[in-house]
């Protein structure tokens, strides 16, 4: 059996970090993006020392900008000859509006343009190593999301709850109409729910809601526990050829209803499209 490769986003804290451990100590060959050199090498250095495995690789990328999203697929293609499995895990919640050198907002570049355009960008490696996999980390957040194709980016209201959870929403309806596309490929697209879970959200608010988040963080459950799905659909024969689904605790969950609404899903894509084919 050829080793998998794996890359994981936003790999050097939290669940993204967990996740990276768990699948080296499989044995797989891991990728691991981040954004700061020096937070991803102290992480690359722990996942080495801690599952035994000598090839972890770091990459470095800024999701939030285009440019960083084409520089490093260019640069993956050229490095890797297959995909066997992608976690798009990174992001973060914003309570202030902040623009991207792109001219985009950041909570939207970040969590949904970022991951789109790297899927997008590797897919056809991934579709060379089927079967192979991509997980789309959401959040229970999405419950509360609506598309606002009229305010995409926040210009005319900015509330960084509703600018997340719509981001959360177009990760999932990114999934399904993904998953669409995909039929007959040999490669499978779901989405989870890690839950909330005691990581560094919090570090991007300013407002009265931070101390909310971090009373609520003594609750949280752990990076570990946040991993479990993360880590399940990325390597469990249980969900084998198993695709266009939401998942929370390793099982099958109902997403809202626009989230299943087609029409959204492609009018998101072409949006999507168009906004980071003219960087």
């Amino acid at each position: 059996m050829k080793e998998k490769t794996v890359l994981v986003t936003g790999a050097n804290s939290g669940i993204g970090k967990v996740t990276a451990l768990a699948l080296a100590r499989m044995g797989w060959h891991v990728v691991m993006l981040c954004k700061n050199r020096d937070r991803g090498e102290a992480a690359q250095k722990e996942i080495i020392s801690e599952s035994g495995k000598s090839d972890v690789d770091l990459m470095i990328c800024d999701l939030s900008d285009m440019d960083s999203v084409h520089a490093f697929a260019n640069d993956f293609l050229l490095r890797y000859n297959r995909l066997d499995v992608l976690v798009n895990n990174a992001g973060g919640y914003f309570d202030r509006r902040i623009m991207t050198p792109d001219g985009y907002e950041y909570t939207f570049a970040a969590n949904h343009l970022g991951h789109f355009l790297l899927t997008n960008r590797l897919i056809d490696l991934i579709r060379h190593s089927a079967p192979a996999r991509i997980i789309n980390v959401s959040s229970n957040a999405h419950q509360t999301g609506h598309i606002r194709f009229n305010d995409l980016m926040g210009e005319k209201r900015y509330i960084g709850w509703i600018a997340y959870s719509q981001a959360k929403l177009a990760n999932i309806l990114f999934t399904y109409e993904l998953d669409r596309r995909l039929k007959g490929t040999g490669v499978t697209v779901n989405a989870l729910h890690p839950g909330f879970v005691n990581t560094n959200f919090a570090n991007n608010t300013y407002s009265f809601i931070r101390p909310l988040i971090r009373l609520a963080q003594c609750f949280a459950r752990n990076p570990e526990k946040g991993a479990e799905t993360s880590i399940y659909l990325a390597s469990s024969p249980e969900v084998e050829g198993i695709s266009g689904k939401y998942f929370f605790n390793k099982k099958e969950q109902r997403s809202n209803r626009e989230s299943h609404d087609k029409e959204i899903a492609r009018r998101l894509w072409d949006v999507s499209e168009d906004l980071v084919n003219t960087i």
